[in-house]
């Protein structure tokens, strides 16, 4: 198989401006010529072995952020973006990966200015019913704004990781993360109260009680007591990050803050370094894992798909949860595989399936149409409300990774990765999805023209050339 060649220009070019660099001082320090550095740092060329080694040596760079996956996470982006209608044609793949290449910047612009008009569009449409209502204000979403943020950050939130994995070294006399916290609050001031109520935490400021619902499982209120924990002991740390996020509302500075808390939880639950280590050695089997963190299996899933700490990465996963209707209600992805950003997952995903198996684990092997082949895993999450009247909120997560990764999955013993009928052909979005024989194509793919044929009916009822 032929080694696939490094284009990396943009990360060339934003070291050498955070070096304060010049590019004869930056190619001289590489040990190659001035044109040389200018070719790669405009992807005219691929990076060189010789340049990787130079990078490591030179200025202990992690030479495995070269390889991240923010064009193609741009590209997927960009393609979406541009299958609203209100682009008449669509640029060639190959167009939207040079910008994405070259020109970095230029994307996120682009898909910034796509948002504002989604945004800006939307509200438009509500104006008939905004007018109508007395002090009525039309706010933008602030959604999509927290979701990007934590999109292009892998997943991986380096300060808040770090303070987590401190925070959950015990000292000699404590049990486990859960009595420490609890002790920790109580020396501070604060009293923890576990009671039959629906409310899974409520803070009490003037008492300082933090209250926890006896009727959710004990992964539950230890998680919950972790996100109060943050909210209480690490305010500092969390007003610093999202001062640098430099969100546009309150609203979303308001969400991510909460993010950040529930991060935080996750990350002292299961300290990075000793989780890692963990899922090397148990080969990522989740139920093991979360026997040995007191962790859900959801939370668990959704921690491997945060391993991305520069010089410790674990393997690059998906992670996502989606209701009984198909709609993602959570996605992070450090792989190449990006979700659609509207709309449901592909129907061809064996998440779609987990609700008809309740406490299995699917398997399954899947190839999206780049090419790149996946092993996913799906199960459904039932979230109780802890007594007969409560209803009963159903999920199915999925994980995965590429298929390359599989040998250090407990998930891949017995499938049979030679053979190429074994992996389902899946997609992303069906606008943007590129197959022409999918017989779960909900609408047409924009970059493919129809051929109605009144005399002719299969599966779908047009024809794509």
């Amino acid at each position: 198989m032929a080694t696939r060649k490094l284009y990396a220009g943009a990360k060339l070019r934003d070291l050498r401006g955070r070096l304060g660099l010049t590019q004869k001082d930056f190619a001289s320090k590489l040990g190659v010529s001035l044109p040389y550095l200018n070719q790669m740092e405009n992807n005219n060329r691929p990076v060189s072995t010789t340049v990787v080694l130079a990078l490591a040596q030179e200025f202990g760079f992690d030479v495995t952020e070269l390889d991240q996956g923010d064009a193609e996470r741009l590209v997927s982006d960009m393609r979406e973006a541009l299958a609203d209608p209100v682009f008449a044609e669509t640029p060639p793949l190959a167009d939207l990966r040079l910008t994405a290449s070259n020109a970095p910047a230029l994307a996120r612009a682009f898909l910034e200015v796509h948002k504002a008009y989604r945004q800006t569009h939307e509200r438009l449409a509500r104006l008939d019913e905004a007018l109508g209502r007395e002090g009525a204000q039309l706010q933008p979403s602030p959604w999509e704004e927290v979701r990007d943020f934590f999109h292009y950050c892998d997943n991986y939130i380096d300060a808040v990781d770090r303070a987590a994995e401190r925070y959950a070294r015990l000292e000699p006399d404590e049990r486990d993360i859960r009595a420490a916290a609890i002790a920790r609050l109580r020396q501070a001031g604060v009293s923890v109260e576990i009671v039959h109520t629906t409310a899974l935490r409520v803070f009490d400021e003037a008492r300082q009680v933090v209250t926890l619902s006896a009727l959710v499982p004990p992964e539950t209120q230890t998680f919950q007591l972790l996100v109060q924990v943050a909210l209480l002991r690490q305010d500092q740390l969390l007003e610093a990050t999202l001062d640098l996020a430099r969100f546009h509302t309150d609203a979303a500075r308001g969400i991510a803050k909460m993010g950040l808390a529930n991060y935080f939880a996750g990350a002292a639950m299961m300290p990075y370094g000793a989780f890692l280590e963990a899922a090397r050695e148990t080969r990522h089997d989740l139920e093991l894992l979360a026997a040995r963190f007191g962790a859900s299996i959801e939370q668990v899933a959704h921690r491997l798909s945060t391993l991305q700490r520069p010089g410790a990465k674990g393997i690059p996963f998906f992670f996502a949860r989606v209701d009984q209707a198909g709609t993602i209600t959570k996605r992070h992805s450090a792989t190449r595989l990006q979700f659609a950003r509207f709309g449901g997952a592909c129907p061809l995903w064996n998440v779609h399936r987990a609700f008809e198996t309740p406490g299995h684990f699917l398997r399954q092997l899947a190839e999206t149409p780049d090419g790149v082949r996946y092993i996913l895993l799906a199960r459904d999450v039932t979230k109780r409300g802890g007594h007969f009247n409560a209803p009963v909120r159903r999920f199915a997560m999925a994980l995965g990774c590429e298929v390359k990764h599989a040998g250090a999955l407990v998930y891949a013993d017995g499938l049979d990765l030679g053979r190429d009928g074994d992996f389902e052909p899946i997609g992303i979005s069906c606008r943007i999805c590129e197959r022409t024989d999918c017989h779960q194509r909900s609408v047409p793919p924009l970059e493919k023209r129809l051929a109605i044929r009144p005399d002719r009916r299969d599966v779908l009822p047009y024809a794509l050339e």
